[in-house]
């Protein structure tokens, strides 16, 4: 082999390499803001982190804090899959410190991952230790509007009717839950509802989810973003993390800015 089929080939492989990181790794790094304007009455900004699965995660802890020191939400909120490996707790702390030493007022759901975990009562205290509040099909009154967290659908956890049994009908209604098909059981109105679970495609390629079903909302084309039914406004996030494989095509993580 000559010295000019070496360089050749070296560089085609040098190509390769950055294509790679390009196209599959880089997204999982470069996080986007996402802002959502919804007139939904409530006069509050509201922070969405969704899917860690800080197993699979390349965001640092300290790019969290920038944008929670930049952006000072009113309220934070977290719709599941933290981890589903109980060896990732520690790093999960790191993760769950910066929302502590926030200091603004935080909930969450648990997600299908979540529930993979041996024992799901460790993680909620784990996640709890750091002023997280998991709601499990519960609510809670805030002044402006009302925090009806449904547990995670694909997991046969949810309980819509008891989330909401608390509520009050005519207070503006925030639901945070994991799968967003749920909007499709729910039988009564809402404000605004956040959701994560499909990653935005994760690999945004055409029939990705005839090979990977992931419900009925994601086969009619429904995977990301601002959208409405007759009940309120639903938006799926296309999450942080990384579930199967490491790796985003298309698609970048994100967190989300909600202005209601």
């Amino acid at each position: 082999m000559n010295i000019f089929t070496i360089i050749a080939v070296t560089a085609a492989l040098l190509t390769a390499a950055l294509l790679v990181y390009a196209l599959l790794i880089l997204p999982t790094q470069w996080l986007k803001v996402e802002r959502i304007r919804f007139h939904a009455g409530i006069g509050i900004k509201a922070l969405q982190l969704s899917d860690l699965h800080v197993e699979r995660m390349r965001i640092p802890p300290a790019r969290i804090r920038r944008v929670l020191t930049e952006e000072k939400p009113d309220y934070l909120f977290v719709t599941g899959d933290f981890t589903k490996l109980p060896a990732q707790l520690p790093r999960l702390g790191r993760y769950l410190a910066v929302i502590r030493d926030s200091a603004i007022p935080a909930y969450a759901v648990l997600g299908n991952h979540d529930y993979q975990q041996p024992k799901v009562r460790r993680l909620i205290r784990f996640i709890e230790l750091y002023g997280i509040r998991v709601l499990r099909n519960e609510s809670v009154d805030f002044p402006r509007f009302q925090l009806v967290g449904i547990d995670d659908l694909s997991s046969g956890k949810s309980n819509p009717a008891l989330a909401f049994s608390g509520t009050t009908p005519n207070k503006p209604t925030v639901v945070i839950t994991h799968d967003p098909n749920i909007v499709l059981k729910l039988n009564r109105p809402f404000g605004y509802l956040m959701a994560g679970h499909l990653h935005g495609r994760q690999l945004n390629v055409p029939l990705f989810f005839r090979f990977r079903p992931m419900g009925p909302l994601p086969a009619r084309g429904i995977y990301k973003g601002l959208h409405t039914t007759n009940n309120g406004a639903y938006y799926i996030s296309k999450g942080l993390g990384q579930t199967a494989f490491n790796a985003r095509f298309l698609v970048r993580s994100e967190v989300t800015i909600h202005e209601l």
